[in-house]
């Protein structure tokens, strides 16, 4: 051994075994998956607890939603000396002046197209089987005669069912009306003394509660209401730019398909997939396969600028939801709850992700992480909330 070279110190004894550091990570991770649990557990009650509720919940939902579209004129009014009630009455009869004309203008063309619709759907039909008797398939016209004859069988066997569901389908529709009904009689009343809610919310809660409540329920209106209007823009852009490509193509039910177009647009990604689809194969139908590959083609140019113009320039970023999020939610909303599920899949998303942000936000202000400067509020309630996070974390 060298004389000059010193031996390294030894590591002191360690005072924690190897046995309790993974003992302690196992009771860490033990720990959280007993909290996971019990939550999941708890909102699954809740869920089945406010099952036998959802024909009262729905109704309160669709009007909040309605309210968002609302509120903006029935608050320009208010500014202007009209009285609540008088505000909002003016602002849901003009939205339904609005509707009564869309649906005014497009009656009209649709009685006079679909009977020609109808002739050139039933003469693409005989094409196809003209097709199909051809090479390379050659299917006989015996065989045809059979398959056809094989589906109206089963259409009479299946008679019964088929009535059911015509009555179900009426009882869904007439449901349906209900709850629209009872919707905008609530977007009345949110509209007229919405601005009543969050003063008796911190009565009832008390101001330190209220506080957090109050900034954290400003945040989903701000967010459910600029939701529901870049979706209106976006929607409208599409149903504009994808209505003149079919009225240049002298495309029947232009129009209609472009309300359908606007429509879709409030499910993003399948609704403007399904519109469009719809409206290629009218195309394919009633022109031809070339202008059916135009239509195809306009459809795809839209959703392109859709997808890298419109939406990044119109949705703030805290708006953006990855597409994957969206159509997980999409799936999940439209699971046993169709449409409206679907439409209301990406708003029940986007704030969740606003709750998810907020509770962050609080967690890094009493971590030390933020200080409340760092936080941009949207009420003054919500600045004392942040100082209050601040104030209880560690000094240093």
């Amino acid at each position: 051994m060298d004389p000059d070279e010193t031996p390294a110190p030894a590591a002191p004894p360690s005072a924690v075994s190897r046995g309790d550091v993974i003992g302690g990570g196992f009771r860490w991770s033990a720990g959280w998956a007993l909290r996971t649990i019990v939550i999941l557990l708890a909102l699954y009650l809740l869920q089945r607890a406010l099952a036998p509720l959802w024909v009262a919940i729905l109704p309160i939902i669709l009007a909040l939603v309605l309210s968002t579209v609302l509120w903006p004129p029935t608050r320009w009014l208010r500014q202007r000396g009209f009285p609540p009630a008088l505000a909002a009455a003016c602002s849901i009869l003009g939205a339904f002046a609005i509707i009564g004309g869309i649906i005014a203008a497009i009656v009209p063309s649709v009685v006079d197209q679909s009977e020609d619709l109808a002739n050139k759907a039933i003469a693409g039909v005989n094409e196809v089987r003209d097709w199909a008797q051809g090479p390379p398939l050659n299917v006989r016209p015996d065989q045809i005669d059979d398959g056809v004859a094989a589906i109206t069988d089963k259409l009479r066997e299946s008679g019964s069912s088929i009535a059911g569901g015509v009555f179900s389908g009426v009882s869904t529709a007439g449901s349906l009306i209900v709850t629209l009904v009872l919707s905008l009689i609530l977007s009345f009343f949110f509209i007229k003394d919405g601005p009543r809610f969050l003063p008796w919310l911190r009565g009832v809660v008390g101001e330190g509660p209220g506080a957090h409540l109050t900034e954290l329920l400003s945040r989903m209106w701000n967010t459910l209401g600029g939701f529901i209007r870049t979706q209106a823009i976006v929607s409208a852009v599409d149903a504009v730019l994808i209505g003149g490509g079919l009225v240049i193509l002298r495309v029947p039910l232009a129009l209609p398909l472009a309300v359908l177009t606007f429509l879709g647009g409030f499910i993003p990604i399948v609704g403007a997939t399904v519109a469009g689809a719809l409206a290629v194969l009218v195309a394919l139908v009633t022109k031809s396969w070339v202008t059916a590959l135009i239509v195809l083609g306009i459809v795809i140019a839209v959703q392109q600028l859709e997808g890298h113009v419109l939406q990044p320039a119109l949705q703030s970023r805290s708006m953006n939801l990855h597409p994957a999020l969206v159509l997980l939610g999409i799936a999940v909303g439209s699971h046993g709850n169709g449409i409206i599920g679907a439409f209301l899949a990406v708003p029940t998303v986007a704030l969740l992700s606003v709750l998810i942000r907020y509770l962050g936000e609080q967690v890094d202000l009493r971590t030390g992480a933020k200080k409340a400067a760092d936080i941009t509020a949207v009420t003054p309630h919500g600045l004392v909330a942040a100082q209050s996070g601040e104030a209880a974390a560690p000094q240093e």
